[in-house]
């Protein structure tokens, strides 16, 4: 690659970095930059032709609507449950189960959100997690920022194993067929039984990443959004800390074991919640002294903790009818997912060109969101004034969003895009890892999550990442002489890294705890966690490697 084209091929890396990172500019200003700056390097260095990056950022505009429709689900759930008054009553029942902060923190966003990422993925955990924070109390920075985090483990299955079972699987076929070097390489085993070494292998070195990440959002908690600034009051919960991951990693590893990539996230998070909760509405395993942003926060929680609005069932009830919808049209032995997904907008082979896409807008959580707000309208007897003014609020909400999804996705997609160029390239990120490839030799399996973060980083999605990447990585592994299962279970992992840090996310994530304009704040807070949760997968698949070997 010429100078030019490494320019290109890293330029969408670069300007988020540089625009969002360090001129901390806002998303909507610095995304439709980083958009004309990728389409300009894309079209005279890459020799990406006109007509295939107008089209691909159309492509982009159509998946930037359906995030939009996500995105105004959640904040209107919001809206309605704070006008509604279930919110007061929910933050009183968190302080029955434990006014502690950090122990809200990891119920909240590491097991309830680790559930629904299982039932829903796509960005759901940090659209119902952030807010629900916020409408607690905790810092909107914060709330968003640690909800990505703590978005991660249950990744690998999200939407009901969605990343393994479409990513994994589609991203090692050309066509319908497998890949040629992957049918070679597999020989008589099945497709489903490399899935399932690939799921359980993910899982396996997840207990021994994932399980810390509950530690780590309370150490972040306390030294970033607490009075004395402190890691040593977030590392002080460390015995209920590292019992919530495990809570979670080992049922999900033995769902992974014994039922497949379908329902570890589900069952994990589930199982997690009926353990965790009852210990901590005990006081067991937690210090002396509960934790609080302040001495306001410590009066306030003491005050809520003394009135109850609504009855705690009648205002958790939204939450409750959102999870039971999202697992009965995801499972395939209801009858509801076919229907659902029978609805299509899109456009194939968009302005001529081979790229297509398409959405369903029933299927997406944000119509279930919807259907949730006016059922709880209905429940909770809101007025008609009531709702309107939900709706607009929620509304003027978005227009910071949209400009800043409508040029990142489209920026995304041309990038993915690139492999129709007339250099003779392969596309941008399969070009750069590549490049990675030849300079890394054996200590591949160290390396290999990054590829998965840089492919969650560029495409918004943990799916997208292994299908773009997981051919790559098996094709890497055949040429070190290593395991495929533990590399492409390494992309998984690096996937799941990424996930914290996409731009995609990050942006929903500031639009529904009102923080457009501050995504770069929030890129900086999970900077950290992601180049842990992907620096540690590799060491540990590196020392697999050497055991395999």
């Amino acid at each position: 690659m010429t100078i030019g084209q490494i320019a290109a091929a890293v330029m969408p890396i670069l300007a988020v970095f540089f625009f969002l990172i360090l001129l901390r500019w806002p998303a909507s200003i610095a995304m439709p930059i980083s958009l004309v700056l990728t389409s300009m390097f894309a079209f005279i260095f890459w020799k990406v032709p006109l007509l295939q990056i107008a089209a691909a950022s159309m492509e982009g505009i159509i998946i930037a609507i359906s995030i939009l429709w996500i995105v105004f689900g959640a904040i209107l759930l919001l809206n309605t449950l704070r006008n509604s008054g279930a919110m007061d009553s929910i933050r009183s029942g968190f302080s029955g189960i434990s006014v502690d902060r950090r122990v809200q923190l990891i119920i909240i966003v590491w097991l309830f959100g680790s559930f629904i990422e299982g039932a829903a993925g796509f960005g759901t955990p940090a659209a119902i997690g952030a807010p629900l924070l916020v409408a607690l109390g905790f810092p909107a920075l914060g709330a968003a920022s640690l909800a990505l985090v703590a978005d991660s483990s249950a990744v690998s299955f999200g939407a009901v194993g969605t990343p393994v079972l479409v990513g994994v699987d589609q991203g090692l076929r050309q066509g319908t067929s497998l890949a040629p070097q992957v049918e070679q390489a597999l020989q008589n085993e099945t497709m489903a039984d490399f899935i399932q070494q690939v799921t359980q292998t993910a899982v396996f070195i997840d207990i021994f990443v994932g399980s810390f990440i509950p530690l780590l959002l309370a150490a972040l908690l306390t030294r970033f959004f607490g009075e004395h600034k402190s890691f040593k009051e977030g590392l002080h919960i460390w015995k209920f800390a590292i019992f919530a991951g495990f809570s979670f990693t080992i049922p999900a590893f033995l769902v992974a074991t014994w039922l497949g990539p379908e329902f570890p996230s589900i069952i994990g998070g589930l199982t997690g919640l009926a353990i965790v909760i009852p210990v901590a509405r005990r006081g067991w395993l937690l210090p002396s002294e509960p934790w609080y942003f302040n001495e306001e926060d410590r009066l306030r929680q003491e005050k809520v903790s003394a009135s109850l609005r609504m009855p705690l069932w009648k205002a958790w009830l939204p939450y409750v009818l959102i999870a039971i919808m999202l697992v009965i049209t995801r499972l395939e032995v209801f009858p509801f997912k076919d229907v659902l997904q029978s609805v299509q907008v899109g456009w194939k082979n968009i302005f001529g060109t081979a790229i297509s896409t398409s959405f369903q807008p029933f299927y997406l959580p944000g119509t279930i969101f919807v259907a949730a707000v006016l059922l709880t309208a209905f429940f909770h007897n809101m007025s008609k004034h009531a709702m309107l003014t939900t709706l607009k609020d929620s509304g003027r909400t978005l227009v910071g969003s949209a400009i800043a999804l409508g040029t990142a996705v489209p920026m995304v997609r041309i990038f993915i895009n690139s492999g129709v160029n007339q250099t003779g390239l392969d596309s941008m990120p399969m070009e750069l890892a590549q490049v990675f490839a030849a300079s890394i030799g054996e200590g591949w399996p160290f390396v290999a999550p990054l590829v998965g973060t840089l492919g969650s980083f560029i495409s918004g999605s943990a799916t997208f990442s292994n299908m773009m990447f997981s051919l790559f990585q098996f094709s890497v592994a055949d040429q070190i002489s290593t395991s495929p299962s533990l590399i492409v279970a390494l992309q998984v992992l690096g996937a799941n890294a990424g996930n914290m840090v996409c731009v995609l996310n990050v942006v929903a994530a500031a639009s529904v705890v009102n923080m457009a304009g501050k995504e770069g704040s929030i890129i900086r807070m999970t900077l950290g966690p992601m180049l842990y949760y992907a620096i540690a997968s590799g060491i540990i698949g590196l020392l697999i490697s050497y055991v395999i070997v």
